[in-house]
């Protein structure tokens, strides 16, 4: 610990929310300084890394044969290790201060449901991209203390993080989660059953960021007082031409259900396996939404209409997570060897 604290003073000790859509690093005394597509553009045939993150992002959907946009995190979890790892690399060495030979402790939110082999991957990642040392500290837990939660208090905070790749579900209470859900179900599923009710009702072809951009400007969760509409282009599969059509925020909800569904059944199981007098306490407090995913339109109240119970969003439910592990970064206060994973779950 003595000498943890010595090379934290030459080191720029990090913490990262390692999403499947977005990478966000927060540097300890700096705040959040980096926030990123989880992406890496690579060349098929060296597997040479062409551009990472947003660079990344102007290629997807738009490569030659000779070159491959991918995403190395799927639900949550690492889909590609050695893509993964030269992520984390890029990252860390474009935020850590290389005047100094002192590699960075950092800090990683992981979600709750992954596995023994999952959590292992992730850490061997960090390490094989320089890490001094690493705490793996599960979501939900960050994301509440990133929402200002009271966790150490004897009483019921519960919160839904949703992700891209995630939905992770936790009641904690005293700085340990008491019961907690997570599926492999969140903003992906949303963008996939857009582009599945695409192709089914109009035989018509769009990529994900097309996707991803219905989501955000017309999809919806609950009726809207006044519903949206808006012109879509991509390649019509029985003709192969491109070609534009109009759609509306009521065929996208109808066309996302399932997925929206999903999540709140998940939120549903854990009020179910909540104690009482927890219960008693969310019904007073609410569920705390985090998560990019917890900002399409009308979820909260589509949520409360369900649960019966207050839901309220985050202050800024996008950095939740990596202010929650920041936050842990920062303190001096042995709450970070507290929550964090037991090392001893590796082996």
């Amino acid at each position: 610990m003595i000498l943890d604290a010595i090379f934290g003073i030459f080191s720029n000790d990090m913490a990262i929310d390692l999403g499947t859509a977005t990478t966000l690093v927060y540097v300890k005394g700096k705040g959040i300084v980096l926030n990123e597509p989880s992406l890496v553009a690579l060349r098929r045939d060296t597997n040479e890394i062409l551009a990472v993150g947003k660079e990344a992002r102007k290629m997807l959907g738009r490569t030659p044969s000779s070159i491959l946009a991918i995403r190395p995190m799927r639900d949550g979890v690492i889909a590609d290790f050695e893509v993964t790892e030269k992520m984390l690399k890029y990252f860390i060495t474009k935020v850590h201060n290389k005047r100094t030979p002192v590699r960075p402790k950092v800090v990683i939110g992981i979600p709750s449901g992954v596995t023994e082999v999952e959590k292992r991957a992730v850490r061997d990642s960090a390490e094989q991209a320089g890490a001094r040392s690493v705490y793996l500290v599960e979501e939900p837990m960050a994301a509440a203390i990133g929402a200002g939660l009271p966790i150490d208090t004897p009483s019921g905070n519960m919160i839904a993080d949703i992700g891209g790749g995630t939905t992770e579900i936790a009641v904690i209470s005293l700085k340990d989660m008491v019961c907690n859900t997570s599926i492999r179900v969140g903003g992906d599923e949303l963008n996939d059953a857009i582009i599945q009710h695409l192709k089914s009702a109009y035989n018509i072809l769009i990529g994900e960021r097309t996707a991803e951009e219905i989501k955000i400007e017309i999809g919806s969760a609950f009726p809207l007082k006044e519903e949206l509409k808006m012109t879509v282009r991509g390649r019509d599969l029985v003709t192969g031409l491109p070609r534009t059509l109009e759609i509306g925020s009521e065929e996208i909800r109808e066309a996302i259900k399932e997925p929206i569904a999903q999540i709140i059944e998940a939120v549903k199981d854990t009020l179910e396996k909540t104690p009482p007098e927890l219960s008693a306490d969310i019904v007073e407090r609410g569920i705390i939404l985090a998560g990019g995913s917890s900002l399409l339109k009308g979820f909260p109240e589509r949520l409360r209409y369900e649960t019966g119970v207050p839901v309220n969003l985050a202050d800024d439910p996008i950095t939740c997570v990596v202010q929650g592990v920041g936050k842990l970064l920062e303190e001096e206060n042995g709450l970070l060897e507290e929550v964090a994973v037991s090392e001893k779950e590796y082996f």
